[in-house]
């Protein structure tokens, strides 16, 4: 699949209007002049740390970190988000500690 990266201009839910970087996934489409929603990609971030929250208060370390990269695409007119690598070797790069 051919790939290409647009600027994009998108609406944050206060309002303000900022470009994204984002791929476009799948065929030719004119989203330049378009104002897409950035409630995707903020979603999908309050899926990824709720569902990981849910996991840690399970396994209650002392502390934790953790990382994770996402890339902003275009999909059928709509801004979509990917878990991609980050500058780990890993797509999740979780650090749990536990001890005194």
């Amino acid at each position: 699949m051919t790939t290409r990266q647009d600027l994009i201009p998108v609406k944050l839910a206060n309002g303000a209007q900022i470009r994204v970087a984002a791929t476009m996934l799948g065929s030719e489409e004119d989203v330049a002049f378009k104002l897409l929603s950035f409630d995707e990609v903020t979603n999908t971030i309050e899926g990824i740390a709720s569902s990981l929250n849910a996991a840690l208060q399970k396994v209650k370390p002392k502390k934790a970190s953790v990382e994770f990269g996402l890339e902003v695409a275009v999909e059928s007119g709509a801004l979509t988000t990917l878990l991609v690598k980050s500058s780990g070797a890993a797509t999740l790069k979780i650090t749990l500690e536990w001890g005194a």
